[in-house]
């Protein structure tokens, strides 16, 4: 066994490592991941074991994509809620959007206030991106220095008036901004132009909402970015990727050498505008859940590497936003708790591992995020993890969740993958339900 301060040890048949799946023993010094090794290595003298028997040990999930809404909206969500679940559906990592929360993260001093709230209710390692909107060109660097991973903007109406879109001017002036520090540009990708074109029918029909929102404002949008990411040699990242027509722009931009990564979410992958009943607006997300032919193209995206990561955009509110009415009805997602089971139910379905599951969902976060320790279960990382029981099902009952608002798309789902238990720098956090006190950290961007 490594080093003589290992005071816990975990041992599975099944550890998702870098190099595949095998059976080995982790050990762990410090809450920091002291070395992999042979199923069968000794237990030191001291150390405490852990035996899994045949559940996955997996790295802890990583999710860059999380709208906490605290403060100013913590009706809607919270960092004591949102952080509980995440600890319960494995992830020990999240990244907060900038925006919905009031005041938005948009200055410094509006990330030190959400820190503050932050700190003593956070039961998960928890960063923030910054906020990117016409007026505040001036306010990235510093928010950059004080630690933000990044910053996301908007090129359509972001659905509350603080946080307003930028126009392609003011995107190309706040992409030159970021690029000339190094930092990175997270773009909720829709062309103005398209929406306003499209046609708007109020009423509970999905067919009608869908059609308000149509694909070629997804594609424009990105084709734009891509040109302005290539001349300024910026690094972009396309948000939530709905639209399979836009996955040969960016292949081709990737194989250019145009520095843009992509994510997709587990409501695209994994639920489709057939299934969605009229006036069910638990599904309304904005891009929205396109036709199933649309999701086995962004599965073929993710088998080729065209899209990097899986992320929640866990987008909560309060029930009674939740109108029948898909016009007026607040978009977005609850799906915080239940990312790593939705997308393990499918990717088996499509003959995919839990190796490439780990990859979308822990990894390529973290490296998107440069969250260096985080992402692999690999010696010097955090000694975080999920564990799951990959064979198990259960059936989603919103009650059960630890979201504030019990509102969701999977109510009634049976899934595959049970998350056992969740460990976050060698402490377990979660385990069958029960979680313990908030012992989570807030992260700065480390390189």
């Amino acid at each position: 066994m490594s080093g003589p301060d290992v005071n816990l040890v975990l041992r599975s048949t099944r550890v998702v490592t870098p190099e595949g799946t095998r059976p080995a023993t982790v050990a762990v010094a410090g809450g920091t991941i002291d070395a992999v090794l042979p199923y069968d290595t000794e237990v030191p003298a001291g150390a405490r074991l852990e035996d899994l028997g045949e559940d996955v040990l997996l790295p802890g999930l990583v999710d860059t994509h999380v709208h906490v809404n605290d403060p100013g909206r913590t009706e809607w969500e919270g960092f004591w809620t949102a952080t509980r679940a995440a600890a319960a559906g494995g992830i020990t990592t999240l990244l907060d959007m900038p925006l919905n929360s009031l005041p938005p993260t948009t200055t410094v001093e509006h990330l030190r206030i959400k820190q503050q709230v932050a700190a003593p209710k956070a039961h998960v390692d928890t960063g923030f991106w910054g906020g990117a909107i016409p007026s505040n060109v001036k306010d990235l660097r510093p928010l950059y220095e004080a630690g933000v991973f990044g910053f996301k903007c908007f090129l359509s109406p972001s659905g509350v008036e603080e946080f307003p879109e930028l126009d392609q001017e003011q995107l190309a002036r706040s992409m030159a901004e970021i690029a000339g520090f190094g930092g990175l540009l997270i773009v909720h990708a829709e062309d103005p132009h398209h929406l306003a074109d499209a046609p708007q029918r109020p009423g509970p029909a999905y067919a009608d909402f869908l059609a308000s929102r149509p694909r070629d404002a997804e594609n424009t949008a990105i084709e734009g970015l891509i040109a302005h990411a290539k001349r300024l040699n910026a690094r972009v990242h396309v948000l939530h990727l709905s639209s399979s027509d836009a996955l040969p722009l960016i292949a081709a931009a990737k194989r250019e050498g145009v520095r843009v990564t992509v994510e997709s979410c587990p409501h695209f992958l994994t639920l489709t505008a057939e299934e969605v009943p009229d006036g069910a607006t638990e599904f309304k997300c904005c891009p929205p859940i396109r036709e199933a032919a649309n999701q086995d193209a962004l599965w073929a995206g993710l088998a080729d590497g065209t899209i990097d990561c899986i992320v929640s955009d866990h987008s909560p509110c309060t029930t009674d936003l939740k109108t029948p009415d898909f016009a007026s009805a607040w978009g977005g997602i609850s799906s915080l708790q239940l990312g790593l089971p939705a997308i393990w139910t499918e990717a088996r379905r499509r003959g995919h591992s839990l190796d490439d599951v780990a990859r979308w969902m822990s990894a390529a976060p973290a490296e998107l995020a440069g969250l260096s320790r985080k992402g692999a279960i690999e010696t010097g990382r955090d000694a975080d993890f999920a564990v799951l029981a990959p064979e198990a099902t259960f059936t989603v009952d919103p009650a059960e969740l630890f979201h504030r608002n019990q509102v969701t798309a999977y109510a009634g789902k049976t899934l595959h993958g049970v998350v056992r238990s969740s460990w976050l720098r060698g402490v377990r956090i979660a385990a069958d339900g029960e979680l313990t006190e908030p012992t989570g950290r807030l992260l700065e961007r480390d390189r």
